[in-house]
C-alpha cells in the first residue's frame, strides 16, 4: 500500500532523528528477545531426542516417567539421575541461558547473592536465581504490561473525550467533572486496600490501573473535538444526516489521532514505572515473579553485591530512556512545521 505525500514526510523526518530511529531498533530488539523468553532462558531443553523419538520440553509437557521408574510428575531436567538417563540413551539441545525465571542455582557460589561470572553473567540474586534470565523474564512482563494499559487507557481515554468534545453541553460538564473527582481518589490506597482483599496478579493491576489511567488522554481529544464540531466538514455531514458515530470514528478522530500518536511512548514509559514502582513498595506482582521492581528491591537490600543496583538501574532506566527518544522522534514526525 502506497503512503500518502504527508506521512511519506513524517516517515522521513522520523528516519531523519537517528537517535529516535536506533532508539526504536534497539527496542525492538529487547521486545523479540523478551517475547522468546522461553527459548532463550529456559531450565528445560529446546530440543531433546530420547531412545528414537525427539521431544520439545521447552513446550511440551513430560513426565519422569518416561525416562523410567520415576513419579508420572513434570521431568526436572536439571536433575542428574534424570540428565543422566537421558543422555545414555539419546541428547539434550540447552538454551543458551539454561535457567528459567525462578531455576536456583545450587552451585553459584558459597552464599548469595554471587557476583557475576561465566555460568551467570550478571550473578544471582538473594535467593541464588540468576539475574539475567529474571531481567529477561522481567522485561517481558513489564513490557506485555505496559503495551496492555497504554491501548485499553487510549481507546477508552479517546472514546470519552470524543464523547465530551463532540456533544459538548452538559454532557461534557458531566464528564468534566466526573473526571475531577475520580482523578482525584487516592489510587495508593485504594491499591493497598485491594492487595488485603485478594492477592494482585498480571490482570488484576491491570483492571485497577485501568480505572485511573484512562483519563491521560481524555483532555487531549476533547480539545480536538470542540475544536472540530464547528467546522464546515462535520456540518454538512449533519445536514447530510450521516450517523454521529460515523462523523466521529470516520471524519473527526483521524485530526485528533495526530496529536494522541505523540503521547503513546511517553504513555507507554509510564505504564512501565507504575509497575515497578508497585512491585518495589510490595504491592505489585506476586512474589517470586520475575519483576523489574523486585530487583530494584533486591539491590536496595544486599548493597554488597553492587551488580543487582547495577543491572537493575541499567535495566530499566534504559527501557524507560529508549521510549523517551521514540516518543520524541514520533513527536517531531507529527510536528506541522517539519512536515510542510
Amino acid at each position: 500500500m502506497r503512503l500518502s505525500p504527508l506521512w511519506q514526510r513524517r516517515l522521513a523526518v522520523f528516519r531523519a532523528h537517528r537517535r529516535g530511529r536506533l532508539s526504536l531498533s534497539i527496542f525492538a530488539c529487547v521486545f523479540v528477545v523478551s517475547m522468546a523468553a522461553n527459548f532463550i532462558a529456559n531450565d528445560k531443553p529446546l530440543l531433546m531426542a530420547y531412545r528414537g523419538q525427539l521431544y520439545i520440553p521447552a513446550v511440551q509437557f513430560i513426565p519422569e516417567t518416561t525416562f523410567g521408574d520415576y513419579l508420572p510428575t513434570e521431568a526436572d531436567f536439571t536433575n542428574p539421575t534424570i540428565k543422566a538417563a537421558i543422555n545414555a540413551h539419546g541428547w539434550m539441545l540447552w538454551p543458551p541461558i539454561p535457567y528459567s525465571y525462578d531455576t536456583i542455582v545450587w552451585n553459584a557460589g558459597p552464599m548469595a547473592p554471587a557476583p557475576p561470572s561465566a555460568r551467570n553473567w550478571l550473578g544471582t540474586d538473594e535467593v541464588s536465581r540468576d539475574v539475567l534470565a529474571r531481567v529477561i523474564y522481567g522485561l517481558r512482563i513489564s513490557i506485555l504490561f505496559g503495551f496492555g494499559l497504554t491501548i485499553a487507557a487510549s481507546l477508552i481515554g479517546i472514546i470519552a473525550g470524543a464523547v465530551q468534545g463532540f456533544y459538548g453541553g452538559l454532557t461534557d460538564l458531566l464528564f468534566q467533572r466526573f473526571i475531577e473527582i475520580w482523578s482525584g481518589m487516592p489510587q495508593l490506597f485504594l491499591l493497598i486496600i485491594l492487595a488485603s482483599i485478594i492477592a494482585p496478579s498480571f490482570w488484576v493491576l491491570l483492571l485497577f490501573l485501568l480505572l485511573f489511567s484512562w483519563m491521560t488522554l481524555t483532555g487531549v481529544v476533547r480539545a480536538e473535538f470542540l475544536r472540530a464540531r464547528n467546522l464546515d466538514y462535520v456540518r454538512a455531514a449533519k445536514a447530510l444526516g450521516v450517523p454521529d458515530w460515523r462523523i466521529m470514528a470516520r471524519h473527526m478522530l483521524p485530526n485528533a489521532m495526530i496529536a494522541t500518536l505523540t503521547f503513546l511512548p511517553f504513555i507507554l514509559s509510564d505504564s512501565v514505572t507504575v509497575l515497578a514502582s508497585l512491585d518495589f513498595l510490595g504491592f505489585g506482582m506476586p512474589p517470586g515473579a520475575p519483576s523489574l521492581g523486585e530487583l530494584v528491591s533486591e539491590a536496595k537490600n544486599n548493597l554488597q553485591a553492587p551488580w543487582l543496583a547495577c543491572t537493575a538501574f541499567a535495566t530499566l532506566g534504559g527501557i524507560l530512556i529508549l521510549l523517551i527518544f521514540i516518543g520524541e522522534a514520533v513527536r517531531d514526525a507529527f510536528d506541522p512545521r517539519k512536515t510542510q
